[in-house]
């Protein structure tokens, strides 16, 4: 009979190689794993007046320590980005561009939801590609883009705009595609057919329009910095958004992104086979295309860095209606997997001696072929491993708490349930309120004598590589957790094969 076994908590590694459960814990007593490597660096500021005047008086704070409200062991003390990350923010020589708040009132109104979202993006991004293009200054690295909540309301898909609507746009569907004869005469109208090729989507939309200039950016929303301040107070004057409780938890999660996305490593896997590299398959209907059978597909990286890839693959006819899977074909799937190989070696100088290949769904011959393809002829070992959310299996217990994180059963040589939700000891709580459901994991392709429990183990560590937060874990592994904000990035609009592949922190 098989038992039920606990894999012991991964450690994450942090400077002076010291290991330790929790991301906050080993930044605070340690500092990063890459420390001093960030250094001599630029961020910029978009935002109206107001946003701008709240980011600056919030990043004092983000500077300095905060103390949570309430002694709780899942938030704990933040001591301050410079003390963490031992750099420190010039605050006289940021980068600062004001968009109109009039100009954003007037889009808001915007009858058409893909004029109105398009029209909001290109304020922004037109503003910090022209600075790119035109300011003589040293580049700036990081963008702060500020957005009032109203943005965000009225910036995403169903969204309605703002009362008294002013009617503009092009109903006709067919004149939206067609090249008409003034469209070059007057680029306002092609401007405005443009607006049609993009998704409704603010934060997308203006990620995948700066990919292409590599342009990184934290996104903010006002009320996030600024809950406790007018507009975001009710009529009693309190908070509509009230987040004192998670102000150490917000200063934590976007730190931590930030220093990833300056070029820093805030912590990477404490014991992590080496030379072996995780890669997760991303697929993505594009709803635009009349054909939804087509998608796009993206493959994620993971190395045993702990940094990450993005490689967009064709957009085809992966989709099948009938079983609801996507499948590539042969020719498409030994493409990605060789730009994933190109760019491995472009890091270490050798390929790969093991590569993982996570997916939703199982692998066709075709597509598995295609991959077999791709390391024809050199040493690499590919294991294709399905990853499915369990909903019927659950296990209950008669205690106080759920079953431990960690806790996995084997079914078979290949195939286990592993509980990456749980209880969790070292926060006195489990991740998340409902009686956690497992990962199904089982290894459909590849060497045979694939042993589950190393899987498993990989899979566990996995979820505590997610550097656009600081949480203790996530109940998906990294290589499937962003699988769908990357797919809607890529899907959102237009955008040319990017070579080279960009890495993790453009899309996060």
């Amino acid at each position: 009979m098989n038992k039920l076994k606990n894999i012991i908590e991964p450690k994450l590694l942090f400077n002076h190689n010291q290991e330790v459960q929790d991301p906050r814990d080993g930044l605070t007593l340690f500092g990063p794993y890459s420390k001093d490597k960030v250094n001599n660096f630029s961020i910029g500021i978009i935002g109206t007046p107001s946003g701008i005047d709240f980011f600056k008086s919030w990043l004092t704070k983000f500077l300095n320590p905060v103390i949570p409200l309430k002694k709780d062991v899942s938030k704990p003390f933040y001591p301050g980005f410079e003390a963490i990350f031992g750099i420190t923010v010039n605050l006289n020589s940021t980068v600062e561009l004001e968009v109109s708040p009039s100009d954003l009132k007037k889009m808001y109104r915007y009858s058409d939801s893909h004029v109105r979202v398009s029209s909001m993006v290109d304020l922004f991004v037109d503003k910090i590609i022209d600075q790119k293009k035109e300011d003589d200054r040293p580049p700036v690295n990081l963008w702060f883009v500020i957005i009032p909540d109203e943005v965000y309301q009225h910036g995403r898909v169903k969204s309605k705009p703002a009362k008294d609507p002013i009617k503009i746009g092009i109903k006709d569907k067919y004149s939206r595609t067609t090249v008409g004869l003034f469209d070059e005469i007057d680029p306002t109208i092609k401007k405005l057919k443009d607006s049609y090729n993009y998704e409704n989507n603010f934060h997308n939309q203006l990620k995948l329009k700066l990919l292409k200039h590599e342009i990184l950016t934290q996104i903010i929303r006002e009320s996030t910095i600024a809950y406790d301040q007018h507009p975001y107070l009710n009529s009693r004057n309190e908070p509509k958004r009230d987040l004192a409780n998670m102000e150490s938890d917000i200063c934590w999660n976007i730190a931590t992104s930030v220093y990833y996305k300056l070029g820093g490593l805030p912590w990477k896997l404490g014991k992590i086979r080496k030379d072996v590299c995780y890669i997760g398959l991303v697929f993505k209907i594009n709803e635009r295309n009349k054909n939804n059978k087509y998608a796009c597909c993206a493959a994620q990286m993971f190395l045993d860095s702990g940094d990450g890839m993005v490689f967009k693959g064709a957009v085809g006819p992966w989709y099948n209606e009938d079983t609801k899977e996507f499948h590539l074909s042969e020719e498409a799937s030994k493409d990605l997997l060789n730009k994933a190989l190109d760019s491995f070696k472009r890091e270490n100088n050798r390929l790969p001696k093991e590569i993982f290949i996570h997916g939703k769904t199982y692998f066709s011959n075709e597509e598995w072929k295609g991959f077999l393809n791709a390391v024809e002829g050199q040493d690499i070992s590919i294991i294709g491993v399905t990853i499915k959310e369990e909903k019927v299996f659950k296990l209950y217990r008669n205690k106080d708490f759920p079953i431990l994180r960690g806790s996995y059963y084997t079914k078979s040589h290949s195939q286990a349930y592993l509980w990456t939700k749980g209880f969790i000891p070292r926060l006195q709580q489990p991740l998340g309120m409902e009686t956690p459901n497992p990962l199904s994991i089982k290894v459909t392709r590849g060497a045979r004598n694939t042993n589950i429990n190393t899987v498993c183990k990989d899979i566990l560590a996995l979820t505590k590589l997610n550097y656009n937060s600081c949480k203790f874990c996530d109940g998906s592994p990294v290589t499937l957790k962003f699988a769908n904000v990357i797919g809607e990035i890529l899907t959102s609009g237009e955008i040319e094969d990017l070579r080279p592949a960009l890495p993790f922190r453009y899309y996060i």
